[in-house]
């Protein structure tokens, strides 16, 4: 099998993608990864093929993103029109995979019209909602991709041109051929059911893959020394790339529970952790202590930040099946989150965490209490927190569920060519 992806590295999907491919070639299947970035040193990856292949490749986004500039949208949210042509389709074809997974295809990776072109069985995992959208990875806002982008469902406040109705035009006009699609959330799965690109196309609910040998729990005192973080403090833990800026990982949300743990109750002695990001040269300070890791891409140290901290918060308006919070479990933090979207699923209400009311930073801030006030509650919570990641994520768990699909999608095939010969 081969996985499409923009990189192997530098966000959850491309470590999602990344895991499973490696999960699979551990499991010994023939598995490679194509993409535009390639940052690691993992094997069967294929990237661009010489210097000014990659100089092409990274100068795709910026191109994607000035011609994206021309709608002016009043949400600020990332988007994708993968406008730009490729060679990917004919080079799919010469790695000759039995099937081809699909995973974040944005920022002109490749075009909605190469995705069309390609010959080979198509498994796509959902990492976002990209696919069944129109230029938008995030659409809290069902009304145009569960009906359809027409001129009539724009928002009154959205001026200029309206790429999202052309992006989804152009995906219904290319998309033909049999997808399977996989969504790591069962809530990802009814947008997917509900959306009027993809309601038609199969869809199972197999979660992201989580290597649980290297996330696992550590020694606090030992993780905390070595990343120079108190050690009589209630550390809450935030991780987001670039999360301060991105109004859907809840930044602000995160900083008014914090403003409640500062007012009432001096004694809570919490400071903040937070990478994914340097410290905000603009002014978007905590009210606690905080200290900014930056971006973190070992995983080793991922596992020790987790394993120091005492509470992973996740305050996201919609995630999928965020990877912050699947490995602070598998490292025994328990995770405190709002009950919204994949993370009813991510987090086991009062057993391995908490979940707050939606977009409620008092409740946010009573969880982040209710989770690290008794240390006996503690223990337990990281004990299950531990116990069901291994449950729920391990390899050997996900990995025969992927093969099934792999399967299921090349039968869809065969059954199509047969029809078609008939």
């Amino acid at each position: 099998m081969l996985h499409i992806n923009h990189s192997d590295s530098g966000g959850g999907a491309a470590r999602a993608a990344l895991r499973l491919h490696l999960a699979l070639d551990a499991a010994g299947f023939d598995s490679s990864m194509l993409l535009r970035q390639v940052r690691t040193k993992a094997p069967y990856l294929f990237g661009p093929r010489s210097p000014i292949g990659a100089a092409l490749s990274q100068l795709r986004s910026p191109v994607g993103r000035a011609v994206m500039r021309l709608q002016g949208s009043s949400r600020r949210a990332p988007r994708s029109g993968n406008f730009l042509p490729s060679d990917w389709a004919s080079r799919i074809e010469s790695i000759a995979p039995d099937v081809v997974n699909l995973h974040w295809i944005g920022a002109e990776t490749m075009s909605i019209e190469d995705v069309a072109r390609i010959k080979r069985p198509i498994v796509w995992t959902l990492h976002d909602m990209w696919a069944f959208c129109g230029s938008e990875h995030v659409e809290p806002d069902e009304t145009r991709w569960a009906q359809g982008y027409t001129r009539n469902n724009r928002r009154i406040e959205d001026m200029g041109l309206d790429l999202d109705r052309g992006v989804w035009l152009r995906k219904k006009k290319a998309w033909r051929l049999p997808m399977r699609i996989i969504a790591p959330s069962k809530w990802m799965a009814d947008c997917v059911n509900r959306s009027a690109l993809m309601s038609e196309s199969p869809v199972s609910v197999i979660p992201n893959v989580l290597d649980t040998e290297c996330y696992c729990p550590l020694d606090r005192v030992k993780c905390r020394s070595e990343l120079g973080l108190p050690q009589d403090k209630v550390l809450v833990l935030f991780g987001a790339i670039q999360g301060s800026s991105d109004p859907n990982k809840g930044y602000d949300l995160l900083k008014e529970a914090l403003g409640h743990c500062k007012t009432f109750a001096e004694s809570f002695n919490v400071e903040c952790v937070v990478f994914g990001q340097k410290e905000p040269t603009i002014d978007r300070s905590l009210p606690v202590r905080t200290h900014w890791l930056g971006h973190i891409d070992h995983e080793a140290t991922l596992a020790r930040i987790y394993s120091a901290a005492d509470v992973m918060v996740v305050p996201s308006r919609i995630e999928n099946l965020p990877q912050t919070a699947t490995e602070a479990q598998a490292c025994g933090c328990p995770v405190v989150a709002f009950r919204v979207s994949g993370l009813k699923e991510v987090v086991d209400d009062r057993i391995t965490g908490y979940l707050a009311d939606p977009y409620d930073a008092r409740d946010l801030y009573q969880g982040i209490r209710w989770v690290t006030d008794n240390s006996c509650q503690l223990s337990s919570l990281r004990r299950s927190a531990r116990d069901r990641a291994v449950r729920l994520w391990h390899a050997r768990v996900v990995v025969p569920e992927y093969v099934q699909q792999y399967q299921l999608a090349i039968e869809d095939v065969a059954r199509v060519k047969t029809r078609r010969s008939q």
